[in-house]
């Protein structure tokens, strides 16, 4: 995605956030608010090279971007896959002393209808159980900060998606205090849209996107 809107002209800085990307023991001495503090990096990074800023995130990057969004002067904000709140788990009222007793988890299988994209997506095999604690802590501050987002916001959902439901689209669409706000659905993609079959209709939705609201 950052590829095709770069050859359209458009300046692009993919975050990379605090303990991604590097090793999994990294992730584990993380909070919530590193992550935030990475897309605030990224952002005056760029702010004084560009006439407007906007912020795309996928899945828990979307929850950052919506966030940010509430609390930064920027032009636009497009979540892709974003949850409203974690999945029903009888475990999750126990996390804190699940996370002592199982300090590692597994990644779950993925639900990729590209299999090349299946085949070379990189991932960290097992990740801290700690982190499910700062992913449900970021949602929170998520929620209370949704209806502060005035700006222009597009949310983009797969009704394939097992990991995100549609109902969390639903809800984050009702919550956000935008007035323009539009949502997106596709039909042949798993949760990681911008890497599946219908990742050329996003990234074209996304430049209108933008393109309308710069206009």
């Amino acid at each position: 995605m950052g590829e095709y809107l770069a050859n359209l002209g458009y300046t692009i800085l993919g975050v990379r956030l605090a303990g991604h990307a590097t090793q999994p023991e990294d992730m584990r001495r993380m909070n919530w608010e590193d992550w935030v503090s990475s897309v605030e990096d990224g952002y005056f990074m760029l702010k004084g090279m560009v006439d407007h800023v906007f912020v795309i995130g996928l899945s828990m990057g979307g929850i950052l971007s919506l966030r940010f969004a509430a609390h930064h002067p920027i032009s636009g904000v497009v979540a892709i896959s974003t949850p409203y709140a974690l999945p029903d788990d009888p475990r999750l009222p126990y996390i804190k002393i699940l996370s002592l007793l199982m300090p590692w988890l597994k990644q779950g299988p993925s639900d990729f209808h590209n299999p090349e994209a299946d085949k070379d997506h990189v991932c960290y095999p097992y990740y801290p159980s700690r982190a499910v604690i700062q992913l449900r802590d970021l949602l929170s501050d998520m929620r209370t900060s949704l209806p502060q987002v005035t700006v222009p916001a597009l949310l983009i959902y797969s009704h394939q998606d097992k990991s995100v439901t549609p109902p969390n689209a639903d809800k984050i669409y009702a919550a956000l205090g935008s007035n323009q706000k539009q949502l997106i659905w596709v039909e042949n993609s798993g949760h990681v849209i911008p890497r599946e079959p219908d990742r050329q209709i996003v990234f074209q939705a996304i430049d209108n996107f933008m393109k309308h609201v710069t206009s």
